[in-house]
């Protein structure tokens, strides 16, 4: 990989760091990325006790990433526009109230809107997106992919320790009640967000960005080619973490595998992903970012095809989930840095949502072809492939994308 030097003076690349809004943003990407990382472990019990199959369970969670996905740019503009703060206070009653609807389904349809719409839509207003874009406007653009690796470690630390916390719920309180005390802790949201009250107007790099309209800025964002190559690779990221999110504890018993280990690999993805993603802040802010991701995208398609290929173990589902909790969200530092790079931070949350509603479209298709096609086959294996192929797939598209501002008559 080649060596990249960012154009910011030494002062700018050394300026201190606003860590009080890093501390409430990395908390929240905790609190919100946590729960929708544990819902593969509702699935069994929920569904014993319901008599619905998994293509019911894998639809609802299907439905929840689209509307993740679909939700995020328009939160995003909501959240430039009018404040992180207000977003981020809508994120926690609808995470809330989507978990509580969910804990009380008497029918699928109570599922798809708690579990799907409600959930999903709180966790739009509430994630990576959000909480990155307010980071971008107060740091020099040197420091941003490591603050985005903080700020993604922290949500790598709420899989790790939603993991644990939601199984122990269930096992003591059953699956409803769990998810109900879930509900309860996204009302700290709003609570914790308070510090991120700016838009974007204000922050460091306020005076520095360039004004343009929501409609120019989608106009010039759709005819860059760069970035058109980035909204399509990160779908296969959505693809491959989705699945595995909400379907790895099913497919572990069905191999014959004892349920802990599903804890222990869902824990150890949440960890060793906090390693992966401060990790990735760190390199994709000293070498090229489009490489960078190229490789991630090759490395998980080598860890699935030899998880699939060697004998299946206990041992083989910890080094597996070691290897994929490297690189499970080490996608989102640069990803989201090569935006702010090519448009700047005018309308980072609008034009970031887009690339990660790619994202979650990605996101729909794993979960939702996880269920449908076990159902109709039997077996996860199809699934798995299409996730190496389309590992590969991702790391042919990012190769080329340039990492440079796009060229601006007011700039030059």
């Amino acid at each position: 990989m080649s060596a990249v030097t960012p154009a910011v003076s030494r002062s700018a690349e050394h300026g201190s760091l606003p860590w009080l809004i890093i501390a409430a943003g990395s908390l929240i990407a905790m609190l919100t990325f946590g729960p929708r990382s544990a819902m593969g472990f509702f699935q069994l019990p929920m569904l014993a006790d319901t008599g619905w199959d998994r293509t019911t369970f894998g639809l609802a969670m299907a439905i929840q990433n689209l509307c993740w996905g679909l939700g995020q740019p328009f939160f995003g503009a909501i959240a430039d526009r009018f404040g992180t703060w207000r977003t981020l206070a809508l994120s926690g009653v609808l995470y809330a109230g989507g978990l509580t609807i969910m804990a009380f389904a008497n029918a699928p349809i109570w599922l798809h809107i708690g579990g799907g719409v409600l959930v999903g839509l709180g966790v739009a207003s509430g994630s990576f997106g959000i909480v990155l874009s307010a980071f971008a406007r107060n740091v020099a653009p040197g420091q941003r992919s490591f603050v985005f690796g903080i700020g993604t470690a922290a949500g790598s630390a709420g899989m790790f320790l939603f993991a644990p916390l939601s199984q122990g719920l269930i096992s003591a309180y059953g699956w409803s009640d769990s998810l109900v005390y879930l509900g309860v802790l996204m009302l700290l949201v709003p609570l914790v967000a308070v510090p991120l009250r700016g838009n974007a107007s204000s922050g460091r790099q306020a005076e520095a960005q360039f004004k343009q309209t929501i409609g120019e800025a989608l106009k010039e964002a759709f005819g860059h080619r760069s970035y058109l190559l980035l909204v399509s690779g990160f779908f296969v990221c959505g693809y491959q973490v989705a699945f595995i999110t909400a379907h790895f504890p099913a497919y572990l018993g069905d191999i014959g595998i004892d349920a802990r280990y599903a804890v222990i690999a869902l824990a150890l993805i949440g960890f060793f992903n906090i390693i992966g993603s401060l990790s990735a802040g760190v390199i994709s802010q000293r070498y090229s970012k489009p490489y960078f991701l190229a490789w991630i995208y090759v490395g998980r398609s080598i860890a699935v095809t030899a998880f699939l290929l060697l004998p299946q173990t206990p041992t083989s589902v910890i080094v597996f989930a070691i290897a994929m909790g490297l690189l499970w969200l080490s996608t989102v530092p640069p990803t989201n840095a090569l935006v702010a790079i090519m448009f700047g931070t005018r309308h980072l949350g609008l034009l970031g949502g887009i690339v990660f509603f790619s994202h979650q479209i990605g996101s729909f298709l794993g979960v939702w072809m996880g269920g449908y096609l076990y159902d109709r086959f039997g077996s996860y294996d199809p699934v798995w492939w299409l996730g190496v192929a389309l590992g590969i797939f991702a790391a042919v598209v990012h190769w080329p994308i340039e990492e440079r501002g796009i060229a601006r008559p007011a700039m030059t």
